[in-house]
């Protein structure tokens, strides 16, 4: 299958939204999803991002039963590691699943790695639901280590009400 991975634009922000409600289906947590095009809109193509992402297309002869030529993405940010320096977290990767199996997934990811070499990053961290076997394979097959069984890391966080509480608790300027 013939597909193209590229930096996202602006425009595609609403191909974007789309599939991101298409993962939170697949992860059982659509109710979750509280942002739409405009948003990623905000905060992905303004002066200092929030957020990276990348875009899997297909020609148009190849597009979706749906008529989408945009099939996949992987949104990513940059952290930092006190221990270790720069890094990349892949918050999302996705393809539509009639376009599974056809290397975008790992064209995808690879593309990530890519830029984070680039911007001199010495890893690449993402999180992963635990009944997710067919991810956790798929990047174990490429190499990723699971953390939560060698290290004992458990990911922590706050939001909502809990998030404010915190804020209100800090001292005063």
């Amino acid at each position: 299958m013939n597909f193209r991975v590229r930096a996202a634009t602006k425009e595609d922000c609403k191909d974007i939204s789309r599939m991101i409600m298409e993962l939170a289906v697949y992860e059982k947590m659509p109710d979750q999803v509280e942002i739409s095009h405009k948003e990623l809109e905000r905060d992905g193509f303004c002066q200092n991002p929030f957020f990276q992402c990348l875009v899997a297309e297909v020609p148009e002869e190849q597009k979706s039963k749906e008529g989408f030529t945009v099939v996949g993405y992987a949104l990513y940010f940059y952290t930092y590691s006190t221990w270790r320096g720069r890094s990349v977290y892949l918050e999302d990767l996705y393809v539509m699943p009639e376009f599974r199996g056809n290397g975008i997934g790992k064209g995808l990811l690879c593309k990530v790695a890519e830029v984070g070499k680039k911007e001199e990053c010495v890893r690449l961290q993402l999180s992963v639901l635990d009944w997710n076997t067919p991810s956790r394979d798929f990047y174990a097959a490429k190499g990723a280590q699971d953390l939560t069984v060698s290290e004992g890391w458990h990911f922590i966080r706050f939001d909502g009400q809990n998030l404010d509480n915190l804020a209100n608790e800090a001292p005063k300027d």
